[in-house]
């Protein structure tokens, strides 16, 4: 008694002591978070922010054609002069200068500085694609990891299910109840499972492997969607969303800001007709020296307006003007071409979201019709009306129908990521209400 009295503490103690020191299980990571994680480590959308960040001081190095330029000249020199029977003459020559330019009137400068302004709006609409592209990818891969290990949870209890079907054929074949037959199918679905288990393990290896990847981390593991699950539907209708999509997708803007270009184009192209007026300032001054006894200081100031008006260019411009304005009728059918294609991917997301959650119904309804169906064909099997390959038909079909509805319920969470990246509207917050349904 004495002894296990002493010995009850000591055990405890030694299981706190293990307890401490064992590895505890990875911390899931929601949907958010890896986003997050992803939004300073992803090099595609890294490299477009950079470009989008460069995209205001191209526009400063335009808008400084319409600015004062100033610069300051200086030359240096000393000539030596022979004179027979003179002897040698050197003479010593400092100038500078200060020139100042200030642009007045000039068309294409004008048109210039638009059109990088409007480009800024196009690399601004390139930023916000590859923003909700990033979001997109992040959640394709956190789904994929989720969808990989139901795929492989199920081929497990499926290979679990099947094993015990061949214990019993095996017994029944023992006891004389059964044929040879049922246990060599049930052998032969055993090792198809085994094979199908060794395909989904290694298929989650490889989603892990790229959602790692996308994000900057290891051993990253996904939260589970929270039981019940809630699917979200769409909020608005398909016309409104294909409306929306008509005007504020990214990559209607950004042909929007190209055929804007190619208008400011043949503005431009036009104004090289146009004459350019520039207020000018020049200060400047020089001294010479003549040995041996001559010195000259000159100063001068002058400032104006000079005036260029082109003549004749060899039919330069015109040729140019009818050039840029096919362009720009190419640069408005691009704009016509990427409305249409944001208008058929809006209503293809709409439909196929909607389509998901009809099969996501179905399938919650053929998951509970096949457990009934298995169940039943169990209790055959067991009074004698059913054979063995019944049994496996229908525990295939139940495992089957659970990794579907798993499989199609991401499905859905996904598209309705993609409705809104069709419409051009998907933000961070869409990715907050998708994470919301997972497990905390």
């Amino acid at each position: 008694m004495p002894f296990a009295r002493l010995r009850a503490p000591f055990l405890l103690a030694a299981a706190a002591l293990v307890a401490a020191f064992a590895p505890t299980p990875a911390r899931a990571q929601s949907l958010l978070e890896l986003y997050e994680a992803a939004h300073s480590y992803d090099a595609a959308y890294l490299s477009a922010r950079a470009l989008a960040d460069s995209a205001p001081y191209r526009v400063e190095q335009t808008r400084a054609l319409m600015r004062p330029n100033v610069g300051l000249s200086a030359s240096a020199s000393r000539t030596t002069t022979k004179e027979p029977g003179e002897g040698n003459f050197d003479s010593n020559t400092l100038q500078g200068s200060i020139n100042a330019r200030q642009p007045l009137f000039n068309r294409g400068n004008s048109a210039t500085i638009a059109q990088s302004e409007r480009s800024l709006d196009s690399s601004l609409a390139d930023l916000d694609s590859a923003e909700q592209d990033l979001m997109l990818r992040v959640s394709q891969a956190y789904f994929d990891v989720l969808g990989a290990q139901d795929t492989l949870e199920t081929t497990r209890a499926n290979k679990v299910a099947i094993a015990e079907q061949l214990a019993s054929a095996k017994r029944n074949f023992e006891v004389g109840t059964a044929t040879i037959t049922d246990t060599r199918e049930a052998q032969a679905r055993f090792d198809l499972a085994t094979a199908q288990e060794i395909a989904a393990d290694n298929d989650l290896v490889t989603k892990r492997i790229a959602l790692d990847q996308l994000v900057g981390r290891s051993d990253v593991v996904p939260k589970q969607l929270a039981v019940p699950v809630v699917l979200p539907a769409p909020t608005a209708s398909v016309e409104e969303l294909v409306s929306k999509a008509a005007e504020d997708h990214p990559a209607v803007r950004r042909a929007q800001a190209a055929y804007d270009v190619a208008v400011l184009e043949t503005a431009k192209a036009r104004a090289q007709g146009l004459p350019t007026v520039d207020a000018i300032a020049s200060v400047g001054g020089g001294r010479s020296t003549v040995a041996p006894n001559f010195t000259g200081v000159n100063t001068g100031t002058s400032i104006g307006v000079q005036l260029n008006f082109p003549l004749f260019a060899g039919f330069s411009i015109q040729n140019r003007i009818k050039e840029t304005i096919v362009l720009e009728e190419r640069s408005r059918n691009d704009l016509d071409a990427a409305r249409r294609g944001v208008i058929q991917a809006t209503r293809q997301a709409y439909y196929a979201l909607l389509s998901g959650a009809a099969q996501v119904k179905a399938l919650e309804a053929a998951e509970g019709s096949s457990q009934l169906a298995l169940e039943a064909t169990q209790l055959g099997y067991r009074i004698g009306v059913r054979v063995n390959v019944d049994v496996l038909n229908a525990q295939s079909q139940l495992y089957q129908t659970r990794r579907d509805l798993a499989r199609a319920r991401y499905d859905v969470l996904l598209n309705t990521l993609r409705l809104e990246q069709a419409a051009g509207h998907l933000t961070a917050a869409d990715v907050l209400a998708i994470n919301r349904l997972l497990t905390p």
